[in-house]
């Protein structure tokens, strides 16, 4: 006797494809109505928490980070990362990846005193930037930070208050290079080409003052040649290997920074990000090989330290928003005004980030541009962007705005909003409330001769 259950019979059903209108790179059919963001209904979101409201995905967060870790680790074995506060130092953002392991890298006073209150260590904070008070350095040094330095100034300075201290300072110098890419990133740390680092190098080392102990780099942002990064290295590990053989002085780690891109679609860019945007595991593999044949021993080959940001956050971050009107420009183009702007999204100036409905659509789709709120002509998220014939009270869902959109906004003529966690469970947490207007007037202080207005 057959058991096996029935299958349900369930009638096809017919959906209209629109590709849109052609041009220069074809058509297009990735649109699709996106209502649900990790289990949770975007217009409830919006219902609960406002339009517009930031979400950010806790699972998409660790996934990326045990994704960057496993790449890495895999090929060397002696790694370490570090979260690049600058890219989004909101503190349940950090204190994710320091759940997983990463370290702080700050490049400010602020940022380093965010991580001591986020409970990392002194010695697992790592403090970049040009600009770092007498302060700010004795503070980092007495907790045994490890302190990139940036020019000769911060140098001297250095040298001066390290005879004050009961140790010496651990220091690793920032150093800039030729690595193939146009244009240069040579405005951070000592010159590798002209030998200002290797002078920095033994200064260093001569003073008897600071412990040299790292080596570190950051070559550019959202970088798509691996052949970069293998340049970079290989710059690194000779000047680890003259200081070991020429001042017997052995480098502890190489900090190769950050610049990974994320899969945005960069402005005037010809392929999608997906297809444009190198791996990780691509990365990894040209850095790993160089060290690997570098000439260090098995037991000297130094630790490997990241300071990924942007390839960590920005899949994890949308902004949720509502249509607010359309209208017809005088050229004939259409025009889609929403509820959030280039104050809010600033990685509109860089990137053409994709942008979904949130809800059923109509399959006649236009060119349109995407306006925000702002009373400013300069506020336009999207240039043109083919999308449905949306109405007012529409909702959209913007991608991939995890980094730096949350450490760059501005507050300017609209009060920002909440920023949401997704946990694991899907659950949303408020991580950041919205702006009010005491809030925003609490700094502000008026004269006494100008408490009093009569008007006419």
């Amino acid at each position: 006797m057959n058991t096996t259950a029935k299958l349900r019979y369930e009638r096809p059903a017919l959906k209209k494809l629109t590709a849109g209108p052609m041009n220069k790179f074809g058509s297009r059919t990735e649109l699709q109505a996106v209502t649900h963001l990790e289990g949770a209904a975007v217009k409830d979101l919006l219902a609960e928490f406002g339009s517009p409201v930031f979400m950010l995905s806790e699972r998409q967060l660790r996934r990326n980070y045990q994704y960057a870790v496993r790449a890495f680790r895999t090929r060397y074995p002696r790694v370490q990362f570090a979260w690049s506060y600058k890219t989004n130092y909101l503190n349940a953002v950090c204190r994710v990846f320091h759940q997983e392991g990463a370290w702080a890298e700050v490049v400010s006073g602020m940022e380093y005193e965010k991580a001591l209150q986020n409970g990392v260590p002194g010695n697992r904070i790592i403090f970049n930037g040009p600009q770092k008070s007498r302060a700010e350095l004795q503070r980092a040094a007495e907790n045994d930070s490890l302190l990139h330095i940036d020019h000769f100034e911060e140098l001297y300075a250095l040298l001066d208050l390290a005879a004050e201290l009961p140790r010496p300072p651990r220091v690793a110098i920032r150093v800039n290079m030729d690595t193939g890419v146009y244009p240069q990133w040579d405005r951070f740390g000592f010159n590798y080409e002209n030998g200002q680092a290797w002078n920095a190098i033994q200064r260093i080392v001569a003073s008897g003052r600071l412990t040299l102990v790292g080596l570190h780099c950051h070559i550019g942002t959202f970088m798509l040649s691996p052949k970069a990064y293998a340049l970079a290295t290989s710059k690194l590990c000779d000047l680890a290997y003259n200081c070991r053989q020429q001042l017997n002085t052995p480098i502890e780690y190489l900090d190769l920074g950050g610049g990974f891109p994320s899969a945005n679609v960069l402005k005037g860019a010809y392929l999608a990000g997906g297809d444009a945007v190198p791996s990780l595991d691509e990365f990894a593999e040209v850095i790993a090989d160089t060290i690997q044949k570098a000439g260090f021993r098995p037991d000297e080959l130094p630790l490997l330290i990241l300071e990924t940001g942007r390839a960590l956050v920005d899949d994890a971050g949308y902004l949720l928003g509502t249509v607010l009107a359309t209208k017809r420009l005088a050229d004939g183009r259409r025009a889609t005004i929403v509820d959030f702007g280039v104050n809010l999204l600033f990685t509109s100036y860089w990137y053409d980030h994709k942008i979904s409905p949130a809800g059923e659509f109509s399959h006649h789709t236009e060119e349109t541009v995407l306006c925000g709120p702002l009373c400013m002509n300069i506020d336009v998220v999207r240039e043109s962007v083919t999308l449905p014939l949306l109405n007012a009270g529409d909702q959209l869902v913007v991608h991939k705005v995890g980094a730096y959109n949350l450490s760059q906004w501005q507050q300017f003529i609209h009060l920002r909003p909440n920023v949401l966690l997704l946990d694991e469970q899907g659950q949303p947490h408020v991580i950041r409330q919205a702006e009010t207007l005491e809030y925003v007037q609490q700094l502000e202080q008026v004269p006494a001769h100008l408490q009093a207005i009569q008007l006419p």
